[in-house]
């Protein structure tokens, strides 16, 4: 399903996105995984409630996180959301490389 829209969580992060060099192989991977949820909200995948880390729930109030696996073990942090009865809206949340996505989960 595609999403009515998609925003990062606040200006700061569009902001990091955007600081990015284009030739920067993260930027590339960032995009291409920005338009892989455009066309389809669910392409991550879906992290169980009860393993959803308290930090996020408690700093971005979700109640749904997704993961888009990116290359070089990187993460994209996304959730789902709506405005309205009928806008689903694909929010970006952050991206991490794996290590401070280890320590997120406490793997």
């Amino acid at each position: 399903m595609k999403p009515d829209k998609l925003k990062f969580i606040d200006e700061n992060l569009k902001r990091a996105f955007n600081d990015i060099k284009n030739n920067d192989p993260i930027k590339k991977a960032l995009i291409k995984a920005l338009g892989d949820i455009k066309q389809n909200c669910y392409c991550g995948r879906n992290v169980k409630k009860k393993l959803i880390p308290k930090k996020l729930i408690d700093k971005y109030k979700i109640n749904n996180l997704w993961i888009y696996n990116l290359p070089s073990a990187w993460r994209l942090l996304y959730s789902l959301t709506t405005s309205g009865e009928i806008e689903l809206i694909a929010i970006v949340l952050n991206w991490m490389n794996h290590k401070d996505y280890e320590r997120l989960f406490k793997f």
